[in-house]
């Protein structure tokens, strides 16, 4: 994958990946958000594109969102010498470059993720995919993108509740990674938070750990700390009239999820008391479904093996061990804990 971290303007890096072929196509995939928000920034930049359009949202990432993207795609005669643009946050850019990959057996496509939690996780590593079913990520392959181009001044067309969600990410990599960038951030509020910073430290540490392990059979499984009980709560309240955003769930994830780290004598009482006290200080407390609702999700995670459950938990601050296997009891109590704070 060739990857450009930038700061501001996009247009050079754009450009110069368009160039290097000779390319019969410019597809730029945007939702109802980035089309109005987004898009005004870099279509100066692309000459004769395509635009191809689709709803936002978790609820339309699905596979009759798929065939809407096929369909354009088709009616507008892209072939395999066609490249996708996919301006948007995490959703999008799974489900684009889903597409891409599977259109005529994959075309190019890069990724702009517009959104902090797709700049800092969900850009990086080559996962790509839809929900299926209510189960979050359920079909889907590994592929890298031509390019991923990141630059902070889309940030300022978020609002404060999606930079917040993104968040999320960032906080879960200090804590499986860097006892220091944790100790940092966590003095310092949402808004006090330097973003440039946080997005090339996260950007860095997660490409790395794709690059070493691109198909998460080792040390990229400590990236789903906090996304068993996480996911699971989100899968839960999808279709509710209240849906949490991403790191919403996975801010309650984290927390449940040290907690059982500490059940486990892996991590101390101290250190589970700072991290939800800051996770509760950024993110509020949910109202948690119910326990019964949230175990069967969980049973249906995909790093389960057989019957087993199996986490990535913290074994201290600033590092993470994975495919631990945790039984019921542990997740009931870490989710007592959580609704106890």
């Amino acid at each position: 994958m060739q990857s450009v971290i930038i700061k501001q303007k996009i247009g050079q890096p754009l450009q110069a990946i368009l160039g290097q072929k000779n390319y019969s196509k410019v597809g730029v995939l945007v939702d109802s958000n980035t089309e109005n928000l987004c898009l005004p920034l870099i279509k100066s930049e692309i000459s004769g594109f395509e635009l191809l359009r689709v709803e936002a949202g978790e609820k339309f990432k699905t596979i009759e969102t798929c065939q809407n993207i096929w369909r354009q795609l088709t009616e507008m005669g892209f072939d395999r010498h066609s490249i996708l643009i996919v301006l948007g946050g995490g959703v999008l850019g799974d489900m684009g470059g889903f597409c891409a990959s599977t259109f005529k057996r994959g075309i190019d496509f890069i990724l702009i993720p517009t959104t902090l939690l797709s700049q800092v996780d969900a850009s990086v590593g080559g996962k790509l995919g839809i929900d299926f079913r209510g189960f979050k990520n359920h079909i889907g392959l590994f592929r890298e993108p031509t390019a991923t181009i990141i630059s902070s001044v889309f940030l300022a067309t978020l609002p404060q509740r999606e930079l917040r969600s993104g968040y999320a990410e960032v906080i879960k990599h200090s804590l499986i990674a860097d006892k220091g960038k944790w100790s940092n951030l966590s003095k310092k509020s949402l808004m006090d938070q330097d973003w440039e910073d946080l997005i090339d430290f996260s950007f860095q540490f997660k490409s790395g750990i794709a690059e070493t392990d691109p198909f998460e059979g080792g040390i990229r499984k400590i990236l789903n700390f906090g996304h068993t009980i996480g996911h699971a709560v989100e899968s839960c309240c999808l279709t509710t009239d209240a849906p949490l955003f991403h790191g919403e769930a996975i801010a309650v994830g984290m927390i449940a999820e040290s907690h059982i780290s500490f059940q486990k004598g892996m991590l101390d009482e101290i250190h589970l008391g700072e991290i939800s006290t800051y996770i509760k200080e950024v993110y509020g407390k949910e109202s948690l479904p119910a326990t019964e609702q949230i175990l069967e999700w969980v049973t249906q995670d995909k790093k389960n093996k057989g019957n087993k459950v199996l986490m990535a938990l913290l074994e201290g601050v600033g590092h993470a061990v994975w495919d631990v296997e945790v039984n019921e009891n542990e997740i009931r109590s870490s989710l007592d804990y959580y609704r106890s704070l």
